[in-house]
């Protein structure tokens, strides 16, 4: 059997399991009449609202599309720009494909999940944790058959550079997915918050609150749909950098660019796998039972790993170009660094679980500073956010410095794939936390028995962690997965130079040179790669407050002009809310979406038309390479701080609600609400959102490169 048949084999294998196990869902009770009134209101509004987000989607990929094929076939050829055109649109389908999927599971899952709740924690943990397999293995499973099903129809040296433009059509879906969905959840969420619970004093997820519908479809649009686009893009553009990078380190060398997929596929076996091992203990505690299948999937990789590696790649490989340097990673390398990646993540899991979860002291105090007031439960609540940026950039330093020295460049490569091999298991976890958020509030809007919300509540909290941990995963392995791509720009700015006849671009010595902290050049693209990721936040905020206002006025107007809404005797229009955040969701996220394609395009233009001398100079690519590096560090702070204090931010709410601190209708319960009103869009828009937003100004500087030697 070829090589390149086995992740094509492993990517069909998830997906057939993920389609098996949404058909054992689908044929579970959906409970009563009134249960599935309500989820078919969800279903109906979340479908809409994915229609129209990928129509508008849709318009954009088409022009890039035109603009990608003019660009590359006057610069390399009809058939190259065929390639990287129609590399493009299979990167975007696929990409907006897994958000779809992860959609449509989510909200068949959830009402079946409300019904399994009345025959205890482990019936409805099953159901829930199943449903978020669906997505996982769907999310891994396609991005894998994509991009080895692509390298199997373009494996020559010429064509094989086109697979980046796979990378760049996931990338920019996922980031559309993650905005679109962040603004519509989290101004649902806010808007339903602010007049139910802080003005009309009533409870989430009650069915008396207009925009209720609109915040239950917002957990699917957002967390679902969004994060599987998100971990789709992530997955699928590490390998393509851990590919692209071999392919130019080792001279075109195959095992170079098959050990990444061939890792990728070993670790949908353990996935598939590790989902059998979640199960709720004597102790009744979810999260432990989800670890479960976490564990045994990363224990599993790691010993599949080493025995592949000793089975299929005895010698490691090696490449000498025209300078005499040396390229090199041994088999204890390939292992060594794969092992770093698994440690690492492990690592953010934990750090990313103690500053989130509500067994640990940083949310705990959170709650405690509730009691002085709202003021002092921002203030812990930033507090948070900032500490918990610490340990990960820890981490991820110390695995970035171990992976260099057992493998160099293509070592940290390796490490950031070995990290995204979980990728399948996380997103399990993650789409495991909507699927219960909506099932409580089923529960609560069909008016089920109270043992129910009993089960759907804890399960609810640990969905709240689990969230976090993913955020906090695919913000690390962004991280790794930047410095792999920008990595690559240096690489294939050489291969380009080399292939021109530019001799003094194609030595690496003079390339690296080039990149001086010295030079003006670069300190700017420093300065406004730094920028991006705070521009691109606030813009994200901006639109979930916009959107929210929206949503707060519509409430109180129909709570001042229907009276029979408060005492149950009229029902709300929850349709005019689903419109609103619909609306908003897709009018605001067009223009902070398209600012990371364009500031390199921009740097480019200054650079070679603006700035004088710029091509004994080469200012703009001096620029693009600081934007790159500027990107990365802040992208890396603002979105781990944002995800982690936004996350603590939420259960230290629930934990008042638990009981703790006076508990709910307490004042420190309505100084928490406003704390985690304001951590919505910080947890669930503009901290993951700044993951794609990183890969996708590398990815276009990737494609830039032929215009910049």
């Amino acid at each position: 059997m070829q090589p390149i048949l086995f992740p094509i084999i492993c990517g069909v294998l998830a997906i057939v399991f993920g389609l098996v196990t949404r058909q054992w869902i689908l044929g579970l009770s959906a409970g009563t009449q009134k249960m599935q009134d309500i989820a078919n209101a969800i279903k109906e509004g979340a479908s809409a609202y994915m229609n129209r987000q990928y129509k508008t989607i849709a318009i954009t990929a088409v022009i890039l599309t035109i603009i990608l094929y003019a660009l590359f076939a006057s610069l390399k050829g009809t058939q190259y720009a065929l390639y990287v055109s129609g590399a493009f649109l299979l990167g975007a389908f696929l990409s907006g494909l897994a958000g779809y999927v992860g959609m449509f599971v989510s909200v068949n899952a959830n009402v079946r999940t409300a019904e399994a709740a009345q025959k205890g924690m482990n019936a409805a943990m099953d159901v829930a944790f199943k449903g978020g397999a669906v997505t996982g293995l769907l999310v891994v499973g396609l991005a894998l058959l994509g991009v080895a099903g692509f390298y199997y129809i373009a494996p020559s040296p010429e064509l094989f550079p086109s697979i980046v433009g796979l990378a760049f059509g996931s990338s920019l879906i996922s980031v559309f997915a993650r905005l679109g969905g962040g603004i519509f959840t989290k101004a649902a969420d806010v808007g339903a918050d602010l007049v139910g619970k802080v003005e009309a004093g009533i409870p989430e997820d009650d069915p008396r609150n207009p925009a209720v519908i609109a915040d239950n479809v917002g957990d699917n649009v957002g967390d679902c749909a969004g994060m599987a686009a998100d971990l789709f893009e992530t997955y699928a553009v590490t390998t393509i950098a851990a590919m692209f990078l071999g392919n130019l380190l080792f001279n075109h060398d195959p095992n170079a660019i098959m050990y990444p997929l061939m890792l990728g596929g070993l670790s949908i076996v353990a996935s598939i796998i590790g989902t059998f091992f979640v199960k709720v203990g004597a102790d009744n505690n979810p999260m432990k039972g989800l670890y479960k299948g976490l564990y045994a999937t990363i224990f599993l990789v790691a010993v599949m790993v080493v025995a592949m590696t000793y089975q299929f790649f005895p010698t490691g490989f090696s490449f000498t170009n025209a300078e005499g340097v040396v390229t090199a990673i041994s088999q204890t390398g390939l292992i060594g660094t794969a092992m770093v990646g698994i440690v690492v993540t492990m690592a953010m899991v934990w750090i990313t679980d103690y500053y989130t979860s509500t067994e640990f002291s940083p949310v705990r105090k959170v709650a405690a500073a509730s009691e002085s007031g709202h003021a002092t439960n921002i203030i812990a609540g930033i507090a948070v956010g900032m500490k918990s940026t610490a340990a990960p950039v820890v981490v991820i330093s110390i695995g970035m410095l171990a992976a260099y020295f057992l493998g160099g460049l293509y070592g940290i490569s390796i490490a950031a794939v070995s990290m995204l091999s979980m990728a399948g298991i996380v997103v399990a976890l993650d789409a495991f936390g909507p699927i219960t958020d909506n099932a409580g509030g089923i529960a609560e809007m069909a008016h089920m028995d109270e043992k129910v919300r009993a089960v759907t509540d804890p399960l609810d909290a640990v969905g709240n962690t689990t969230k976090a941990v993913t955020k906090g995963y695919a913000i690390g392995s962004a991280g790794l997965a930047a410095i792999v791509l920008f990595s690559s720009y240096i690489q294939d700015l050489s291969a380009a130079a080399a292939e021109k006849g530019n001799t003094f671009l194609a030595s690496m010595s003079n390339l690296n040179a080039l990149f001086s902290l010295g030079d003006p050049y670069i300190i700017v693209g420093l300065f406004v790669g730094g920028l991006i990721p705070y521009i691109f936040g606030a813009m994200a905020m901006e639109a979930v407050g916009a959107a929210a206002g929206e949503v707060v006025h519509e409430v109180r107007r129909q709570f001042k002009e229907n009276k029979g809404i408060m005492d149950g005797t009229s029902k709300p229009d929850y349709a005019a809310c689903v419109d609103i955040v619909t609306r908003s969701a897709l009018r605001q996220m067009m223009v902070p979406a398209l600012l990371p394609v364009l500031v390199p395009v921009v740097m480019w233009a200054i650079g070679a038309y603006l700035i004088p001398n710029a091509a004994s100079s080469y200012a703009a690519i001096k620029m693009i390479g600081g934007v790159l590096v500027g990107s990365i560090v802040t992208g890396l702070f603002v979105g781990i701080s944002m995800t982690s204090g936004g996350g603590a931010w939420d259960n230290a709410k629930k934990y008042i609600e638990d009981g703790h601190f006076g508990g709910k209708g307490s004042p420190a319960h309505q100084a928490a609400v406003t704390g985690d009103t304001v951590g919505d869009p910080y947890k669930d828009t503009a901290g993951p959102a700044i993951n794609p937003v990183i890969k996708i100004l590398n990815i276009v500087a990737l494609l830039l490169v032929p215009l910049l030697v």
